[in-house]
């Protein structure tokens, strides 16, 4: 089933892509591969999600903000190429979560991301990662991620 053809199955509305907030683009192709700028959890309405993982929010909250990202990835994904049917491959993936110094489960916050790729694109969706924490995120945001995709 072609990525756009699931989207639909699942229900899945996607946001406006997000317009970045200083002097850089959302993507950037180089050949085959389609390069995506940190995007953080922006919902329909245009709010942003905000808070530390492992104070104010809870694992499964940051696990939502992951998700939420991995949204507005999609939707820049979407702009750039026309659809998401021209993704063949989610290459390499950086998740940052702005976390509590003592958190120490940052790849299950990450992973409300990942379980997203692979619902949208199959085993075209597992991918190589790497979960971090840092001690703050742009706006106090809980979750930024970057990604690198291969492109038809």
């Amino acid at each position: 089933m072609s990525a756009e053809a699931k989207l639909r199955e699942l229900g899945i509305e996607l946001p406006t892509a997000p317009t970045p907030v200083g002097n850089y683009v959302g993507a950037v192709r180089v050949g085959d591969l389609l390069f995506l700028s940190g995007h953080g959890p922006r919902d329909l309405d245009d709010s942003l999600m905000q808070g530390k993982v492992g104070g104010a929010l809870s694992v499964e909250q940051g696990q939502q903000a992951a998700r939420l990202v991995g949204l507005n990835l999609l939707a820049t994904m979407r702009a750039e190429l026309g659809s998401l049917d021209q993704v063949k491959r989610i290459v390499k993936v950086l998740g940052m979560v702005n976390a509590e110094a003592d958190f120490k489960e940052h790849p299950k916050v990450i992973n409300g991301f990942s379980d997203l790729m692979m619902e949208v694109f199959g085993e075209a969706g597992r991918h190589a990662r790497s979960a971090v924490g840092m001690g703050s995120l742009p706006f106090q945001i809980p979750v930024e991620i970057e990604m690198i995709v291969e492109v038809a």
